[in-house]
């Protein structure tokens, strides 16, 4: 790992993010719909913790997602992303270079949103490995469909199911479908629903299925790095 790739991969993405109106406007989606949620409440009553994973699936998939996943399918149609994977920066170089943009404003855009609504719920060890995990999650997975998508007008079709399946999942169980029903249980698999399942119980298995997620996200990730360095 070299800090001076990485630095420099930083220097021209941070470049890049303040020139993209689009790039700049997703940040602030999770901290106008928290600010929207504060109104729906009834005074001093807190927000269930459902609607809290609701803005950090949003923030996680409109933000984390979207923002790498733009980034790298620019490098695509600029036809630079071959010569940064062929460059002398390694795997690694070019994966953390790329994730810091998207994991500061990913933050910055969270805490401020969670600050809004009601951030206690999430200042124990358990909560904040969780973040961290489903963040990793979803960043896995946008690197890696991003090193596929050719242009960035492409991301906006591959965004989808990552929003409506990963990001909101809690809504699934606002469609009033029977709730031993296979549909259910599969969602209740995902990583939202386990980061909202780390507030019910005192186990740590929901941190580990998380886990799970992500190792498989970063196993996705790492096979789609490979097939674009040895593609033609």
């Amino acid at each position: 790992m070299h800090v001076q790739r990485i630095s420099a991969i930083f220097e021209k993405d941070i470049k890049d993010f303040m020139k993209n109106m689009m790039l700049l406007m997703m940040p602030v989606i999770p901290i106008v719909l928290a600010l929207i949620y504060t109104r729906m409440g009834s005074g001093d009553e807190d927000l269930p913790i459902i609607m809290l994973y609701i803005i950090i699936g949003v923030t996680y998939s409109a933000v984390t997602s979207s923002t790498i996943m733009t980034m790298m399918a620019e490098e695509s149609e600029k036809k630079t992303l071959r010569g940064l994977i062929q460059s002398p920066a390694s795997m690694m170089d070019i994966i953390i270079g790329k994730s810091l943009v998207t994991g500061l404003i990913t933050f910055v855009s969270l805490i401020v949103s969670l600050v809004i609504l009601d951030i206690e719920p999430f200042l124990h060890v358990r909560a904040m490995l969780g973040l961290l995990l489903i963040f990793l999650f979803f960043l896995f997975l946008g690197i890696g469909i991003g090193l596929f998508a050719k242009s960035i007008a492409s991301t906006s079709f591959y965004i989808m199911p990552i929003m409506f399946l990963f990001g909101f999942t809690p809504f699934i169980w606002m469609l009033g479908l029977d709730e031993d029903g296979i549909v259910i249980k599969i969602a209740d698999t995902f990583p939202i629903m386990q980061g909202i399942e780390i507030h019910d119980t005192t186990s740590w298995l929901p941190l580990g299925i998380i886990t799970i997620w992500t190792a498989a996200a970063a196993v996705f990730m790492y096979v789609c790095f490979k097939k674009t360095m040895t593609d033609d």
